[in-house]
């Protein structure tokens, strides 16, 4: 696949780089590239990500770091039972637990939610830093959801990140999870309670809390191209 001229390879992190040095040095360079586009492509064109993340592999699939670029993208297309093999290859060549939620979270992918709960409970969490215990706490969340335990959902959801006021880069998440279970257990004044304060923590906009918020207030967004297709109607309607 081809590589845009400003990607060098030399954007990728610390880590990864000294993770290629294994490799002959053009060969390092190949596959560094490659990871750039991964990385820079995740988010906009997961497809895009997948195919150079398969480029990647098949260059250097004796790198953790690559086994486990290939997981993100291939969890970022849904494919979970390609990344969960890839996440659990990446983990077996560091020996590292961060992967654990994404593990579980890929289980219920698969449509086992049962196993994301199993691995909820596992001693491997509590190896985890705070932002991976949030995250596999969520996971747990969304499992219990899928089995239609929604009670359970919100409790597994209540914790003293939930309740602190502090603002980390997982509160917004958290507070929009927590906000959804409550509205599907229909209790929609708590749940606007909570969607409002995942607005307060989300500075970046990485949930759509704000529109989940409206909707419960009863705004109405219209697309501009509906207002336009309207406004023609109107007009051809009066020329009539």
């Amino acid at each position: 696949m081809p590589i845009p001229e400003d990607v060098t390879g030399d954007e990728i992190d610390k880590d990864v780089r000294q993770e290629l040095q294994s490799l002959p040095k053009t060969l390092a360079e190949d596959v560094a590239k490659n990871l750039v586009m991964v990385a820079r492509l995740i988010d906009d064109d997961p497809e895009g990500a997948y195919g150079y993340s398969r480029v990647a592999l098949r260059l250097a699939s004796r790198v953790a770091a690559v086994r486990e670029a290939a997981g993100f993208a291939a969890y970022a297309n849904q494919k979970y039972a390609e990344a969960l093999a890839e996440f659990r290859a990446a983990r077996r060549m560091t020996g590292g637990v961060d992967l654990w939620p994404l593990m579980a979270d890929c289980e219920r992918g698969l449509g086992r939610p049962e196993k994301a709960l199993d691995m909820a409970g596992a001693p491997e969490v509590q190896k985890l830093d705070k932002a991976g215990q949030v995250e596999m706490r969520l996971v747990a969340a969304g499992a219990r959801r899928d089995m239609g335990q929604l009670d359970a959902a919100i409790v597994t959801l209540q914790s003293p990140e939930l309740a602190s006021n502090a603002v980390q880069p997982w509160t917004a998440r958290l507070r929009y999870a927590y906000a959804d279970a409550l509205l599907a257990a229909g209790r929609r004044g708590e749940a606007r309670e909570w969607f409002a304060k995942a607005v307060e923590a989300d500075r970046d906009a990485s949930t759509d809390a704000s529109d989940r918020l409206a909707e419960l207030d009863g705004v109405e967004f219209m697309d501009a191209l509906d207002e336009e297709r309207d406004a023609s109607e109107g007009e051809r309607g009066d020329q009539g």
